[in-house]
């Protein structure tokens, strides 16, 4: 009962906090996370799709498509800095987050991140999958971003968690890899509309989808070898290049992205290792995070909930479930992550002090507790 209360209960909040635009706020009552992250976001709407909220979700796809379109001049620039070995700065990139009328932020941010625009086209296509329209906004969106990834993909940028953003990263590449595979099948149905099949001599961009597709199929084919050579050591995958630990946003390269299959060797290998260095109850991100002091989030905990249940194991999923829901709080609230098991108590005093209590709701975390709940398919 606790289960169906609590996802009845996540469905609302997300709904709730949908604002007119069709934007999701990352956590509405926590100024910091007061934007709009086109991964969280899209995860959000992926979770409302999943239940029948259709509506809700094209809204979102919608915001994010005006709002993609909107800065889609940066695409060029971007490509440009990056032909030229500029740097790729906040006046050249695509944006991580936005507002909820669908404008840059403007204090200082990390915002050259790919994941999210890699996210964006897997969870439009699930959208397309289940019924959604092709509509006009949404083409104008998918080949902008396609251009963007398949020009940027070996970059170097920011990962999920805005860190490191000199190296490249094997959750990115994965993000990368999955939305440029699942929108495929509408660039090349755009391709057999028009009639351009080939590269020979059709402009770039939208008037040559045949271009595109040829673009993408190169991205999908090259990423999985280049991501094997570089991310991988003694048998796992590792965070990033040049050490051996583990992240659990790498459970993305199985779930939901595919770049691994769910019984890759390696893929199992890397989910044990997080299993047992980072889930104590519930999962950190990695052993040496000190946001907030390093606690358990419960975003992670669902999301490997979902490779279990994935998987078949009822069990361990189940676990990972009922420790999510006791930290729901008396409004059902579920927080981005709980000062449990810390790694540094003094950083978690540190982040009270600079940006208040930690962000309650986090729309992120209701989303993928539907998802594990609700989403036997990837």
């Amino acid at each position: 009962m606790k289960t169906i209360q609590l996802c009845n209960r996540s469905i609302d909040v997300l709904k709730a906090y949908q604002a007119p635009t069709g934007a999701f706020p990352a956590a509405p009552d926590y100024p910091p996370y007061n934007y709009v992250w086109l991964r969280d976001g899209t995860f959000i709407a992926r979770a409302l799709d999943l239940v029948g909220e259709r509506e809700g979700a094209a809204a979102f796809y919608r915001f994010a498509s005006r709002t993609i379109v909107a800065h889609g001049f940066k695409v060029e620039r971007a490509l440009a800095a990056a032909a030229c070995g500029r740097p790729i700065d906040d006046g050249s990139c695509l944006h991580t987050r936005y507002t909820l009328s669908g404008e840059e932020g403007r204090e200082p941010w990390g915002n050259f991140q790919l994941d999210g625009y890699g996210t964006f086209l897997w969870g439009l296509a699930a959208h397309l999958q289940a019924g959604g329209p092709w509509e006009d906004i949404y083409r104008r969106a998918v080949d902008l971003v396609v251009r963007y990834l398949t020009g940027l993909w070996q970059h170097p940028c920011l990962d999920c968690w805005e860190e490191y953003g000199d190296y490249r990263h094997p959750s990115t590449l994965a993000a990368i890899y999955g939305g440029l595979k699942a929108i495929l099948p509408w660039l090349e149905d755009e391709s057999r509309k028009t009639g351009f099949h080939d590269a020979g001599g059709e402009p770039e961009g939208e008037q040559n989808p045949g271009r595109m597709v040829l673009k993408v199929d190169d991205v999908l084919e090259r990423l999985p070898e280049l991501a094997r050579s570089e991310f991988i050591r003694d048998g796992n995958w590792v965070k990033f290049a040049g050490q051996d630990a583990v992240d659990a946003n790498l459970l993305w390269l199985g779930v939901p992205f595919g770049l691994c299959s769910l019984d890759d060797p390696v893929f199992t290998a890397t989910v044990a290792r997080i299993a047992t260095e980072l889930c104590s109850g519930g999962v950190k991100r990695y052993a040496a995070d000190t946001y907030y002091g390093g606690g358990q989030w419960l975003l992670l905990t669902a999301w490997l909930a979902w490779y279990y249940r994935l998987r078949g194991e009822e069990a361990p999923a189940r676990e990972l479930l009922a420790w999510v829901e006791d930290r729901a709080d008396n409004n059902g609230f579920l927080p981005e992550q709980v000062p449990e098991n810390l790694t540094s108590e003094a950083h978690y005093h540190y982040w009270l002090e600079r940006w208040g209590p930690i962000a309650n709701p986090l729309l992120w975390s209701h989303a993928m507790y539907i998802i594990s709940v609700r989403g036997m398919e990837v």
